[in-house]
C-alpha cells in the first residue's frame, strides 16, 4: 500500500500488514484522542471502535484510502458483513447528513479519518470530556470536511450485541448512562453553536384561552388492527377524572380484525367516544392524527394515546391539562414506564427524559432519538403545523418544529404505561427497516437544522 495507515484498536486482534497499530483502552475521551493524534505519523487513521475482530476484504483498506484521497473526505466508512451467533449476514449502514446528530449513529466499527481532519478537529477540543471524544471528533470533522459512506461491504465484524431492535432503542435513556448523556448534550450544543443552529432560550408567547372550544381536551387514538388492545386503551381514557369536559376521538384506519366492532361497542355505551373511519385509504399514523385534530369535535388540547398502551391512572388527563395552563406552553410531554402486556415493569423501566431543560432541551432534542410520551398539543398550533403522514417519527418531527418557536412543558412522573409485546411495530425490526427509520429521523433533523440556521440568520440580519 502506497500510504501506511495507523490502526487504533482496543486490542491486538487487529494487526495488518503495512499498518501501524496503537492499542488504547479508551478512545472516547478528548484528552486521549489528543494524545493519539500526537502519536500518529501516517496520513490516514483507522479507528476500530468496538472490541471486536475485524477482517478486511481484498484491497478494502486501499479502497478507503482512495475514496478519502479523491474526495477530500475527513471521514470514510462503509457497509460491512457481521457474524452474529455464528451466522454471517450483510449489515448496510446509512448516509451521513447534516442532521445525523445522534451520538449512536452507526458508522460500523471501522472508520477511516485523515490525519489532517483529526488535527483540525482536536484544535477545537475543550477539556473535561471523558466519554464523548469520538462524538466530538466526528462532529467537528463534519464542520470542515465531507463524511463519505462507501456502499460496499468492505470488511467483516463479529457482532456481540445480539439483542433485538426493540431492546436496544432505549439505551440512550437508561439511568446508568445519565452522566454520559449530559456530556453528549454539552458536545452537541457546542457543535450547534459552531454551525449557527443553536437556539437561545427565547420563546414565542401563546394565550391558550384565546380560542373558543366546546371541549377542553380530546384524547386521539389512531388505530388499525388492534382488536387485542384497543379496548384497554379506551377504558383507560373513559375512566379519567377531570374538572373539565373531554372526549375520545378514535381514527380507525380501516381495520379488518374486529377492531372496528370493539370501538362501536364502546361508542354505543359512551357518547364521549367519537369513531372516525377516514374516507381516504392512504393515511398512516400522522395522517390519522390530522383527521382527528381537524375534526370539529376536537378539543382545545389534543392528547396522545397509542392503541397498544394505557394511561397510568385516572389522573393522567388532568395532570396534562394542568401543565398546559400552568406553563402556557404549546406542547406537553410526559413520562412513561415500560411494561410487558400484563403491566409488569420491564427494563429500563421509567423513561422520563430528564435531559430536557427549558434552557437547552430543544437543542438537545436534535441529538436524542425521541421526546417521550404521552405527547399533548395545543390544538390551534397543531392544526397550523399538521403532522407528517408517516408511521414512524411523525411525533418527533412535529415536536422539533414546535420546539423551534414555543416552550414545551414536561411531566417527570410516570403517567403512561407503554406495553411491549410481540405485536408492537418496533419489537424486532430487520436492519433495512431500522436503517429506513433512522434515515428518516436524520432527515427530519437535517430539515430542522436548516430551519434553525435560517431563523438565526434572519434574526441577526433583521
Amino acid at each position: 500500500m502506497k500510504n501506511k495507515i495507523t490502526i487504533v484498536s482496543h486490542n491486538e486482534l487487529n494487526k495488518f500488514d503495512n499498518c501501524n497499530l496503537i492499542i488504547t483502552e479508551n478512545m472516547f475521551s478528548t484528552e486521549n484522542i489528543k494524545s493519539l493524534s500526537e502519536q500518529i505519523d501516517t496520513e490516514f487513521v483507522v479507528f476500530i471502535t468496538n472490541d471486536t475482530k475485524i477482517e478486511f476484504g481484498a484491497y478494502s483498506l486501499e479502497r478507503f484510502v482512495n475514496i478519502a484521497n479523491n474526495t477530500g473526505a475527513g471521514i470514510v466508512y462503509s457497509d460491512y458483513f457481521e457474524i452474529k451467533n455464528g451466522e454471517k449476514s450483510k449489515h448496510p449502514v446509512i448516509e451521513y447528513q447534516l442532521g445525523s446528530l445522534r451520538d449512536d449513529f452507526n458508522f460500523g466499527p471501522v472508520i477511516l479519518l485523515t490525519k489532517e481532519a483529526i488535527k483540525k478537529a482536536t484544535l477545537k477540543f475543550s477539556e473535561g470530556f471523558e466519554f464523548t471524544g469520538l462524538y466530538l471528533l466526528r462532529l467537528f470533522v463534519s464542520e470542515d470536511y465531507p463524511i463519505i459512506r462507501i456502499p460496499e461491504f468492505l470488511y467483516t465484524a463479529i457482532e456481540d450485541d445480539t439483542r433485538k431492535s426493540g431492546e436496544k432503542q432505549f439505551d440512550y435513556v437508561d439511568p446508568k448512562n445519565r452522566k454520559v448523556q449530559l456530556e453528549m448534550e454539552k458536545a452537541v450544543t457546542i457543535h450547534l453553536k459552531n454551525i449557527g443552529a443553536y437556539l437561545q432560550p427565547s420563546f414565542s408567547d401563546i394565550n391558550i384561552e384565546n380560542n373558543l372550544f366546546n371541549i377542553e381536551a380530546s384524547v386521539i387514538i389512531p388505530v388499525r388492527n388492534r382488536a387485542k388492545t384497543i379496548g384497554d386503551a379506551i377504558e383507560s381514557v373513559l375512566k379519567q377524572k377531570t374538572d373539565f369536559n373531554f372526549n375520545l376521538i378514535i381514527v380507525d384506519n380501516h381495520s379488518t380484525d374486529g377492531t372496528t366492532e370493539v370501538i362501536k361497542q364502546w361508542g354505543e355505551k359512551d357518547q364521549r367516544v367519537i369513531h372516525i373511519i377516514p374516507d381516504r385509504t392512504d393515511l398512516q399514523i400522522g395522517g390519522c392524527w390530522n383527521e382527528g385534530i381537524m375534526n370539529e369535535n376536537c378539543g382545545r388540547f389534543s392528547v396522545q394515546l397509542d392503541s397498544d398502551d394505557i394511561y397510568a391512572d385516572e389522573n393522567t388527563l388532568q395532570i396534562i391539562v394542568n401543565t398546559f395552563k400552568k406553563e402556557k406552553c404549546a406542547m406537553v410531554i410526559g413520562s412513561y414506564k415500560l411494561t410487558d402486556f400484563e403491566l409488569n415493569e420491564i427494563p429500563p423501566g421509567l423513561i422520563d427524559h430528564k435531559e430536557w431543560t427549558p434552557e437547552n432541551g430543544r437543542n438537545n432534542a436534535l441529538r436524542i432519538n425521541g421526546l417521550g410520551a404521552p405527547r399533548a398539543f395545543y390544538t390551534p398550533i397543531l392544526r397550523k403545523i399538521k403532522i407528517p403522514n408517516v408511521s414512524y417519527g411523525e411525533d418527533y418531527a412535529v415536536g422539533l418544529e414546535i420546539s423551534r418557536n414555543y416552550q414545551i412543558g414536561r411531566i417527570y412522573q410516570p403517567i403512561y404505561l407503554c406495553r411491549r409485546w410481540e405485536g408492537n411495530s418496533d419489537a424486532a425490526l430487520d436492519i433495512e427497516k431500522v436503517n429506513a427509520n433512522n434515515f428518516y429521523k436524520d432527515k427530519i433533523r437535517t430539515i430542522e437544522v436548516l430551519a434553525r440556521k435560517k431563523s438565526n440568520k434572519n434574526f441577526f440580519t433583521s
